[in-house]
């Protein structure tokens, strides 16, 4: 079957209800357009939720993009005889890094825009049309609006922490952000992307994993101290009354910043284990390639069932 270079401005039919842009949407429809989705990656290191996504199921059409050449997703790449683009963001953010510095180039900056463009009009030349569905499987890149607005809801991303409570930021900060709230587990979260960081409408969220049964697993298997040092920035915290990363900063000693760096980034390699490689693959292939997704503005639908905000838990339905 044929299909438009934008299928979602089309008229759909979900069920007996016929719908249009601004009303409820598949995400993808297998009955309309077969049961083989055709699904870009993009990555930047390890590749691993890549990985777990294809073993899944590796019977769909998979796409490798990444903006770092030579990572160990383009070895998983290859080893799958999966096709694939490399192009570095490096030349073309480098004049913006210049003028607003390292780590500080908007996402909507026009050098990101000309990246993400060039990006575009790679996979869909390479396709011969756009993506069925596109997963930031560890991809460490922002995407503009400009992105979201060409595939949305259709791009996915997987984050070590509960967007929905506000746990945003990169690598282990949300993980950080739970423990000063006082909660006692963590879960990783699997939304669409949207124009904000990490703001996406939730779709899947992992089962909570106990931090402090989490701490005393890896202790046993020589990752030595974690318990003790959560016992000591925890007293801290309360001590100080400190509620927030930024607080901790501000008031911590060096060697207790060290020991909340160690122990959330321990949690979030157990996290991405136990919540990242069980969501991510559930969500593309036992929900979304079935028909089981449809999206309302920022509301998600399984199967017709309004999920609440925090989306499809798996403790809850699986």
């Amino acid at each position: 079957m044929t299909r438009s270079t934008n299928r979602f401005s089309q008229i759909l039919k979900i069920g007996s209800l016929t719908t249009c842009k601004s009303m409820k949407q598949l995400v993808y429809d297998p009955v309309k357009y077969g049961e083989r989705m055709t699904v870009v990656c993009f990555v930047s290191g390890s590749g691993t939720n890549y990985r777990e996504i294809v073993a899944r199921n590796p019977t769909h059409n998979y796409f490798v993009f990444t903006n770092r050449p030579g990572c160990g997703g383009v070895a998983i790449a290859r080893e799958n005889k999966h096709d694939m683009i490399e192009l570095s963001h490096v030349p073309y953010l480098r004049e913006a890094r210049k003028k607003y510095g390292a780590g500080m180039v908007p996402r909507n900056c026009p050098e990101r825009l000309q990246y993400e463009q060039e990006v575009s009009r790679l996979i869909e030349s390479k396709l011969g049309r756009e993506p069925d569905l596109i997963c930031l499987a560890g991809y460490d890149q922002w995407t503009s609006d400009w992105m979201v607005d060409r595939y949305y809801p259709r791009m996915l991303n997987v984050h070590p922490g509960d967007t929905t409570k506000g746990y945003d930021g990169l690598y282990w900060l949300p993980l950080a952000k739970a423990i000063l709230a006082g909660d006692t587990a963590i879960r990783s979260t699997l939304f669409i992307v949207d124009k904000g960081e990490d703001t996406g409408p939730v779709l899947v969220q992992s089962r909570p994993l106990n931090i402090k049964q989490a701490l005393k697993e890896l202790e046993s298997k020589g990752n030595t101290g974690l318990s003790e040092g959560l016992s000591k920035v925890t007293d801290f915290a309360v001590n100080h009354n400190i509620k927030t990363y930024d607080a901790l900063k501000t008031k911590a000693g060096e060697e207790l910043l060290a020991m909340m760096a160690r122990i959330c980034g321990s949690l979030q390699d157990a996290l991405k284990v136990k919540g990242d490689w069980e969501i991510y693959p559930f969500a593309v292939h036992d929900l979304i390639a079935q028909g089981h997704v449809a999206v309302e503005d920022r509301v998600v639908y399984v199967d017709d069932k309004k999920m609440p905000e925090y989306g499809y838990r798996l403790d809850e339905y699986k």
